[in-house]
């Protein structure tokens, strides 16, 4: 029990992977901190931890507003003097071609899922250097390094995220610090909760999203359930030495295999046929 006692932080708690991650910790026996934006979507996630008798508490972080961060990172420190894991889930999904999104649509998409992100690493940091001990685990996605048709921004800001993973890597690694990234493919009911679809009446991309759209909702039916990512993410924690990355579901292992074993044009063909044919 690697992880036992350890005080741990999950940002987007609230439902999917975020909310199977916190009940995870809490069950291998963290002291969980289940954060999300809207504290009233708290009563599934306390009902089960009063149920099972699990330390588990809900606090307000939106990774939008930097405020919410430095005040739920100052509660945790002020009461347990340390945090030892942090895992970012908060995110959603932007659908839309590129011509059809406005920069204002994909700043928003940066906005949460990479500076998000990068805001509650630096809130967190200066505890976990001064404890010279720590995990920060990154919820990236297949995404994050294969691109797809009609989603570019949410695709980027998963690019953008495993760049930022692999260079925390080296300069955290000094100060006993390792991050994680996850790479799950379609989840169960997950990717569509937090779903924003973008799409000009008259677009000329209508036809292409339409398709792709009925793609994903076929894969979400057969998806990862987000406990299979739960246990990813606990197995990189409890392990000494914890991989850079964790591929998570069939179709996440299959793309990232095919990526590997074929030319960059092969493998355009091949996601070509697998979206369209």
């Amino acid at each position: 029990m690697i992880i036992m006692d350890k005080v741990a932080i999950v940002t987007g708690s609230s439902s999917g992977i975020g909310f199977e991650t916190a009940l995870a910790l809490a069950r291998n026996g963290c002291y969980t901190y289940a954060t999300m934006r809207d504290t009233k979507k708290n009563g599934k996630i306390l009902e089960i931890a009063k149920k099972e008798n699990l330390k588990i508490e809900v606090l307000e972080l939106d990774v939008d507003k930097e405020d919410t961060i430095k005040n739920a990172v100052g509660k945790i420190v002020q009461d347990k003097k340390r945090i030892d894991v942090l895992v970012n889930n908060a995110g959603y999904f932007l659908v839309g071609c590129l011509e059809d999104l406005s920069i204002k649509d994909m700043r928003a998409q940066f906005e949460t899922n990479f500076f998000g992100v990068a805001r509650t690493i630096q809130e967190v940091l200066p505890t976990m250097r001064m404890q010279k001990s720590g995990i920060i685990v990154n919820v990236s996605s297949v995404a994050g390094r294969i691109g797809f048709p009609v989603t570019p921004a949410y695709i980027s800001s998963k690019f953008a995220l495993e760049g930022l993973s692999e260079s925390m890597r080296y300069e955290l690694a000094p100060f006993n610090i390792k991050t994680v990234i996850i790479e799950p493919g379609v989840v169960k009911t997950n990717l569509f909760a937090s779903l924003k679809k973008v799409t000009k009446p008259d677009s000329i991309y209508k036809d292409i999203t339409e398709k792709v759209m009925q793609g994903l909702v076929m894969m979400s039916e057969m998806g990862t359930p987000a406990q299979d990512v739960a246990r990813a993410i606990i197995n990189a924690i409890s392990s000494e030495n914890p991989l850079p990355r964790y591929p998570v579901g069939n179709d996440a292992i299959m793309f990232l295999e095919a990526k590997k074993s074929k030319t960059d044009i092969e493998f355009e063909n091949y996601i070509k046929k697998e979206l369209f044919s």
